[in-house]
């Protein structure tokens, strides 16, 4: 079992009165497990920061399918990075647009290639690249 430990903070009144107020609409339970989740964020964006750690992550597209080789474009980029791919999830929107969820493993610098290839790609309307961890190091 881990050790807990227990420590203290001195706070300005009126940041702690806007962190309750974050704490309560996020649903924590307490002041403890929003902390511990805010210093995870840190520490989660320090380890895709420095770029050189196993992580994960998921790249969101839109984009219209009935552009000119944009469908083609995209499956390409996706089979030259195969190795970091590890799921794709595709929805059909509309007549015209679709949704892509493909969720990515390795190294953080080569996923943001790969995320920039894919949302650079000229056709997708709107990408963003949502990353996380392994979870090995947090708690």
């Amino acid at each position: 079992m881990e050790d807990i430990v227990r420590f203290g903070v001195s706070i300005d009144s009126r940041l702690l009165k806007q962190f309750d107020k974050y704490i309560t609409e996020k649903g924590y339970e307490n002041r403890s497990e929003a902390i511990r989740d805010l210093i995870r964020n840190n520490l989660v964006e320090k380890e895709w920061n420095v770029g050189t750690g196993e992580t994960v992550g998921t790249i969101t597209i839109i984009y219209n399918h009935h552009k000119r080789e944009l469908t083609e474009t995209l499956t390409s980029i996706q089979h030259k990075y195969h190795a970091s791919m590890v799921s794709t999830l595709h929805v059909h929107l509309d007549s015209h647009n679709c949704l892509e969820v493909l969720v990515v493993k390795g190294k953080a610098r080569e996923i943001k290639i790969i995320a920039d290839r894919l949302i650079g790609t000229k056709g997708v309307m709107h990408g963003k690249l949502t990353a996380t961890t392994l979870g090995k190091e947090l708690s």
